[in-house]
């Protein structure tokens, strides 16, 4: 495996290095549970510059053969069903090895695993000299997660939905921020499950219900002013939350800990991301963010900058060379 950025052919075997960001929860709404068993969700997406790096070599085979050398032994790898997905989609069978070297942490609601995922969706189609058409990738994605159709974009985004649908926001600009994880797990369903939102068709007997009737609109008349005054305003001032907040802190105090010292290092605001673990905060500077990580245990701590839209498509189009023009919406 070399460590060249552009897409090369060594032979038969093509290989490249592609990036995974992850991604933060700027505000984060649960409303009631879907009858598919989802929960309607509003979010504010936003990619920050914390990244690992996605190895993959490709070539043409008689049967499809996947190999995933990974950091970290992960069962039912989203990076193996996504590479299987595309070559479905494709109609072909080829050898393909992935080489992932874990650096986002663990289920802590930064999208580590989306990414990669997505990075796979974005990749092998180049690599195999063909062309998955827009809403057929997003598609697949969404198929294997609900963060991973983000990921094929990047920037700062407005999800609906279970969060698979998506719609472009004013980038917010290259804000410093600290990113902690402390390593403590947080079920996502058991995080679902503490909210209590009702399944919307039962009948409305409780205020979790009401919130999303016609006629009382409390948490998306939030919503709806956080998305607005993303544009104008500093994000210390808007009114930012993550629904899951109250429920994961009462389990895990320690976390509420770590965000009330983030407030008190100067963190404007400091919020968590997802469902948990992880904890942002948004700092004035880079020195001050990065001042402020020497404050938490080692390897809790990733200085990051936000990366706006045009970087993220940048950082692709660098990897993958005049190809990424047709894989990456301009």
């Amino acid at each position: 495996m070399t460590s060249g950025r552009r897409v090369t052919d060594a032979g038969r075997t093509l290989h490249v290095e592609v990036p995974a960001f992850a991604k933060l929860n700027l505000d984060l709404r649960v409303l009631h549970k879907r009858p598919d068993g989802y929960h309607e969700i509003r979010t504010i997406f936003q990619t920050i510059s914390l990244r690992e790096t996605l190895g993959i070599e490709f070539c043409r085979a008689r049967r499809t053969e996947l190999i995933l050398d990974s950091s970290i032994d992960i069962e039912d790898n989203i990076v193996l069903r996504a590479a299987r997905a595309v070559l479905d989609r494709l109609g072909m069978t080829a050898w393909v090895r992935l080489f992932l070297r874990k650096r986002i942490p663990m289920g802590a609601g930064l999208g580590g695993g989306s990414s990669d995922a997505a990075a796979v969706l974005r990749a092998l189609p180049v690599l195999a000299g063909k062309s998955v058409p827009q809403g057929q990738l997003h598609e697949i994605a969404a198929a294997l997660g609900s963060d991973v159709p983000f990921f094929l974009y990047g920037g700062t985004a407005l999800g609906l939905g279970r969060g698979t649908e998506l719609y472009p926001l004013p980038d917010i600009g290259a804000l410093p921020a600290l990113v902690v994880a402390s390593g403590v797990h947080v079920s996502t369903s058991d995080a679902y499950r503490s909210l209590e939102r009702g399944v919307h068709t039962r009948p409305r007997s409780n205020i979790t219900d009401s919130l999303t009737s016609h006629d009382v609109l409390p948490i998306l008349g939030e919503f709806q002013a956080i998305a607005w005054g993303l544009h104008r305003a500093a994000l210390g001032r808007l009114h930012l939350k993550n629904d899951f907040e109250k429920a994961v802190f009462s389990v895990h105090p320690e976390l509420a800990s770590l965000s009330k010292k983030l407030k008190r290092l100067g963190a404007k605001p400091a919020l968590m991301t997802g469902s948990g673990s992880a904890l942002f905060g948004i700092f004035a500077s880079v020195a001050e963010a990065k001042t402020a990580a020497g404050r938490f245990p080692a390897g809790w701590a990733y200085p990051v900058r936000f990366l706006p839209r045009a970087g993220y498509c940048a950082a692709w189009r660098r990897a993958l060379g005049d190809a990424a023009q047709a894989s990456f919406p301009a």
